[in-house]
This record gives C-alpha cells, structure tokens and sequence, in this order.
C-alpha cells in the first residue's frame, strides 16, 4: 500500500484547482446562439414541458444522472463528529468515485444541522435535484431515523452507504468465505463485534441471506448485547440475545463468523483460536481493524481474514458497490433501493469473485494469477466488470419488485451503453467479437507456454470468440494452466514436437520446402523449422487446418516478420505488408501506420502502407481520410525524407484517386481541419477531419504509439496485419491479455472475411 503523509494528501487537494471535482459542460456553448439556447429564452421551452409532465425531467435535465452526495458530518470515516465543512473533501471524494467507476454525476452537500427531523425536511426539500440520493457520515441511531423517512418520503432511489454499502459487499464475501470453507450459511453462528448503522445493517442483511437470528451473537462497548439489559434502543434490541453470554471473549467460543465494525485490536489471538474450526474474521475498523490480518492467519492456518485496508487480500470496500447499485436504480427508473436490489448486489459481486480474473485487475493491483480462494474472496475495486454485472442485477430486481419506473427494454443495448460509461472504448471490438461468435474460426495461439497467451486463450474459449489452438507441451502447459487457475475447457493443445504430430510436420515440410526451394530449404532443413511453434502455426493458416495465427515477437525486425512472406504470401497488387495500432480516445479512434514491419520506407513501400490502411480502415466500418506525416507542409521544405514523403502523395493522387489522402504535413495540421483548411486551402481532404496517420517511417510510428501507450491517453489496438494473403498476426511477447484478446477477435474476423471472399 502506497504510503500517504499528510504533506502528500493536502498538497493532492490543494494543487491546480482545490478540491477534487468540477462542472463540465456537457452542450455547445461557444456562440450567442448557443446561450441562447442553454439559458434565456429557450430554456423555457423543456421547463413547460417539465412543468406538464415532471417525468420530462429525466429528458431535459441531468437529474436522471444525479446523485446527492449528502452528510452533516456526524460520523466522517474514523474521524468520527467534525462537522459538515471539515467533512466536505470526504464528500467530494464520494462524488468523484461516483463519477470514475460508474459516470454518475454527483453534488456533495454538507448539512450543518443534527436534528434529523429538520435533515428530512431538508433533503426533502431539495430532492427534486436529484435522480437519487446517497447519505453520508451520519451518526447512529440518528441515522436510521433519517433513511427511514426520506425512503418513504421520497420517491428516488435513497441509500445510507455507511449502513448498506458495507452490508452488501461484506454479505458478498460472506457468501463466498462459507462456501470456501466448507460451510452453510444457515449452520453457521456469528459475533458482531459494534452496535452502529454499519452493524446492524450487515446483521439484517446476514439474516436475509440465510444466517438464523438465534445464532447471532452481538457486542458493543459494554459487552453481550443481552435481552435483559436495560435502556436497549430499537436496533439494538432486535439482535439481542437471551443465552448466558456477558463478554465478546465467550461469545467467540465456538463461533464461526466475527464481523467487527467497532475498535483496533479488540480481539485477541486467543479469542481467535476459541472459534470452530475453519474460522471467518472480517475486521472492519479502519484504519485499524480488530486484529491485525498478520496476525489472526498466524493465529490460524485454517482461518480467511477480511479488513477495510487495501493492502491486505479481501478488501471490503463500500466502492465495490454503491456506484453501480445507484447506476443500476438511476437507469432504470427505480422510486428506492430496496432488499431484493440489495440482495440482487450481493450475489452479482459474489458471481464475479469467481470468474477468471482479467489482467488488468492483476496489472492495476501489480499481481499475477489472482483467484478465488481464501486470499480473493470479492473483486478487487478496480475490476472493470462491476459495472457491468452489479448495475444490471440491480436494475432487473427493481423490474421484477415492481419499483422500476423505466424499466430496461433492451438489455444488450443497456449492456453496450455501460462499456461506454466505464470508459471501454471498445465499441469497435465488440462489435467484431459479435461478428467472431456466428462463425467461430481456428485460430492458432503459437506460444502456449506464456502465461499472457494462455490466459488470453482462455479467455477468447470462454467468450466463444473462436476456437483457440495453443502450442506447446501438454503437460506443461497444462501445469501452468493449474497454476494460473484457468480451465482449459475449449482449449486444443498441439505439440508440434510430439511424435504423434510426426505426419503433420512431414506434409508441412514438404510443402514449405517445396515453396522455398529456391531460398536454400530443403526438406531436411524445413522438417527442422517444423519443430519451431511460429512456422509450425503460420504452416497450419497455409495449408488451412486452421485459419488465423498469432506469434509472439520480442521486436519489429524479428526474422518471425519477413518469413511469413515467404510462407503466407503478399496480397495481389502489394509489394509489401505493414501492421496498422488503432488508438482509441474520446476524440475518436485514429488508425496509425506502419508501426511495426517496415523500417525505410521508400516512396513505393509508402503508397503500398497507404493503400492497406485505407483498406483496412474500410474494414473496420469507418471512412478513411489519411495525412501523409512530415515535418514539412506542401513542400516547405526539400529534404529527402520530406520530398519521399510528397512523391508518394503524388502517386497516389495520379493512381488511386478514390482514396482521400494528402500531405506532407505536420501532425498539427493532420488533426486540425480548420487550421489545415485556413492555411493551406488547397488542401485535396478539405473540410474533412483526418482519422489514418501514415507515419514516414518505423520509428515514428511505432514510437508514437508506444509514447501514446505509456502515457495513457487511450487505448491501443495492435499491430494489426495488414497486406498478407491470409491472417498472420504478430504481437509482442509482453503483450496484454487484452492486446493478445483483441488481435486474436481481429484475426478471426479477417478469417471470416476471407472465407466469405
């Protein structure tokens, strides 16, 4: 866990412009016009249509995107009652988690009031701002009072996340925990070590998802909460106990679940070591829990251990659900939250904790191999999937409890429209994955005994993106597979040096031997490169007992590249192939080449670069407009490279004038038409806004886009092959699961397409 001093956190808040969030417009704004529509006079046309029908609000405004981020300061972490200002940066942090895990839109508003019944009307008062409304950092029992009322007194989505939110995600991995350790829910006894809002939500949530009340044990600063006990408030005396139980050290004996929502260090190894055998401790306190997680798996072997803290396996952290319950109530037009969304939560983030997890959950948390088990018993917080899986089981529940006002029609349709709001830009991809599940073709993975490739093959299997085929030993790939936690379910594995494959490396040496002949193979020196994974897949494509390959490449002038020409073949009309990266960013995706095979591109090569990128842009759905890239405009200057670069514009001007291109330019005039237009009015794509970037030569590409990567301006895509007679793809052997994922989906689709050709 990356250390935080005070010095780091208030210059973090202090730096650029204070605080953490700010209002982005959302509509033109630059002209009179343009005001003239967002504000006076035509403002007043949605607020008549509002004022006849409120529900327009939902089509007008933002409300339908809002949340209300509301606390007074009562109960602020474990800062406990420093007032509604000095809680405002925790409230503003609420708005920005809203904001990057699920593209809710949140005001953080800090009441400096404690009376609850003037809190209700408050918040009643200004609900009609909101499409839902989250609560904060209120103190127990206070708190209960004030969700109480506003849930049935206001008809938005309203949720006390201190309550709920750690309720839903610690009920998830109690799901799991027991199943992990051999147990049912039902069986097993619990000690609640706190007696506040989270508490006593977490225990009627328990009791919803099956643990029997007569078995629930709870404690607060006093001890046993007893029946017998006077002055007991209403929350309290729903879970007291009758049984001769006056101390939490006799209430652990025999216990299989603690959940502590109270203080550091309460429970001792001791008390750890009276619970039942294959113990559960989730110790909530923050920053400190009831034990420390070192210590409780030193105490027991057999034990799983849940904290708040991020440094520790099995976080249990209220971002893991609260954005994506709301973004599944907002969007479907839920009037509350009520137990069956809840409940619907809990088992969605449970589900997810036991599928295979992406690498980017493994890269974000700098892991490898994470999966289910006592160590990863609920997603990480930053797992992509959430939205995805936690929004629509909320959304569904509220439809089938009747409290979904606009429920979801359409539910691949609201799937695609998460991934945009999660920021997945690859509306592209999956749209070719789409296409890849009607036809599912062979592809061949050549290096199965990388983990990268392994989990990818894994991966496109399980998505029925095509029917991978890896290469490698069996048995060892097999081990890796065990170690990594992956079913190889829909997997084929080929040994190419297995004797059995001894009749298949024959026929493809004859065959390779016989097409280079001429180029020093003979057949003893081909059987030879049958031994090699790379040729033995690119032979596969050739001879088509399979129909797409990827290898693996550790540069762009690996010998891997120039043999496949000789193997595969160059598309009729080329002299060369090259690879295209396509960059997605909110702007737009821009298709950049060659990045990978060509590194002195004379003018000839040139044109061949620009014919297959517009090609290949076409085949991506899109309409190519290309700038041919320089450090010259128009002739500005007469060097070699600038010259090469203006004589291959010329030709293709002459030759193939359907494809809109022009240049030399410089990058900045690429992407600006309006400066483009303005300077250089002659321009042969004017008005028209550049999309393919056709680089001069190797290294300015493939360093673009590699600077482009690192940077993290958005998504790369590639190297996409483009210029072969069949799909042969390469990528680089540290390549992602995602990059390896989205090449394999290409490769497939260009198998398609061939076929179909």
């Amino acid at each position: 866990m990356t250390k935080v001093t005070k010095e780091m956190a208030l210059d973090y808040h202090e730096e650029g412009k204070p605080g953490k969030i700010e209002i982005v417009p959302t509509k033109p704004y630059a002209s009179q016009h343009d005001l003239a529509l967002a504000y006076s006079p035509g403002v007043a046309y949605p607020c008549l249509e509002i004022e006849k029908d409120p529900e327009a609000a939902y089509r007008y405004t933002n409300k339908g995107n809002l949340v209300g981020v509301i606390s007074n300061g009562t109960a602020v972490l474990g800062l406990g009652d420093i007032g509604a200002l000095a809680g405002k940066p925790v409230m503003e942090g609420k708005a920005l988690l809203f904001k990057i895990f699920a593209g809710l839109d949140a005001f953080d508003i800090e009441i400096n009031e404690k009376d609850p019944e003037k809190i209700v009307e408050i918040v009643k008062a200004i609900a009609p701002t909101f499409g839902g409304i989250n609560l904060e950092d209120i103190k127990a029992p206070e708190c209960f009072t004030i969700e109480t009322r506003l849930k049935e007194e206001c008809n938005i989505p309203v949720m006390h996340d201190d309550q709920h939110g750690t309720a839903i995600i610690s009920g998830a991995g109690l799901l799991n925990a027991v199943q992990i350790q051999g147990k049912r829910v039902g069986d097993v006894k619990l000690v609640v070590n706190g007696a506040g809002a989270a508490a006593i939500s977490c225990t009627r949530l328990y009791v919803a998802l099956g643990v029997r009340p007569e078995n629930v044990v709870m404690c607060d600063s006093k001890g046993v909460i007893r029946a017998d006990r006077p002055g007991l408030n209403a929350q309290k005396r729903e879970f007291a106990t009758t049984r001769d139980l006056h101390t939490l050290a006799e209430a652990m004996v025999g216990a299989d679940v603690f959940l502590g929502l109270s203080v550091a260090d309460v429970v001792t190894p001791e008390m750890v070591k009276s619970m039942a055998p294959n113990p559960i401790v989730f110790a909530l306190a923050n920053p400190n829990p009831e034990i420390a997680y070192d210590l409780a798996i030193a105490t027991r072997p057999d034990i799983i251990v849940a904290t708040g803290r991020s440094d520790y396996p099995n976080q249990i952290n209220n971002v893991i659900g609260f954005p994506y319950i709301f973004r599944g109530a907002l969007d479907c037009g839920a009037t509350g939250i009520n137990e069956a969304m809840k409940i619907a939560a809990v088992h969605a983030i449970a589900n997810l904790a036991k599928e295979p997890v992406p690498a980017v959950v493994d890269e974000a948390y700098g892991m490898n191999n994470i999966r289910f088990g006592k160590e990863y018993i609920l997603p990480k917080a930053l797992d992509p999937r959430l939205l995805l899986c936690v929004a629509p089981a909320v959304a569904r529940a509220a439809a089938e409890s009747g409290i979904a006002m606009r429920p979801i029609a359409d539910w691949s349709a609201y799937q695609a429209r998460l991934r945009g709001l999660m920021g997945d830009d690859g509306k592209m991809m999956r749209r070719l994955a789409e296409i890849c599940r009607t036809d599912a073709k062979r592809v061949v993975i050549c290096e199965g005994n990388m983990d990268n490739m392994l989990r990818a093959a894994v991966r496109v299997a399980h998505e029925h993106i095509c029917r991978p085929v890896v290469l490698g030993n069996e048995e060892m790939i097999e081990k890796r597979a065990a170690r990594l936690g992956l079913s190889l379910d829909g997997v084929e594995i080929v040994n190419p040096r297995h004797d059995r494959e001894a009749e298949t490396r024959e026929r493809y040496a004859m065959i390779l031997a016989k097409k280079k002949s001429r180029e020093g193979f003979t057949y003893d020196f081909a059987l030879e490169k049958m031994y090699d994974r790379t040729y033995f897949g690119m032979m596969m494509v050739e001879t088509g007992d399979a129909d797409a390959c990827l290898a693996s490449t550790y540069s762009a002038g690996e010998a891997t590249a120039s043999n496949v020409v000789s193997i595969i073949g160059l598309q009729e009309g080329f002299k060369h192939f090259a690879t295209m990266h396509i960059l997605n960013t909110r702007s737009g995706s821009y298709f950049i080449a060659d990045t990978a095979v060509n590194p002195d591109a004379d003018k000839d090569a040139l044109v061949d670069i620009a014919r297959l990128a517009d090609k290949t842009v076409r085949f991506f759905a899109q309409e190519p407009v290309a700038a041919m890239l320089s450090y010259s405009n128009f002739g500005s200057s007469d060097h070699e490279e600038a010259t090469l670069v203006a004589d291959a514009v010329k030709e293709l001007h002459e030759k193939y004038p359907a494809i809109q291109v022009d240049g030399e330019m410089q990058l900045d005039y690429a992407l600006d038409t309006k400066l483009r237009d303005k300077t250089f009015p002659f321009n042969a794509i004017k008005g028209k806004d550049v999309n393919t970037l056709i680089f001069p030569n190797l290294t300015a590409a493939n360093t673009t886009s590699k600077m482009i990567l690192s940077m993290g301006v958005g998504s790369i895509i590639g190297p996409i092959q483009m210029g072969l007679k069949k799909p042969v793809y390469f990528t680089n052997s540290n390549s992602s699961d995602r990059e390896i994922v989205d090449l394999v989906t290409i490769a497939a689709v260009d198998a398609i397409v061939l076929a179909k050709q």
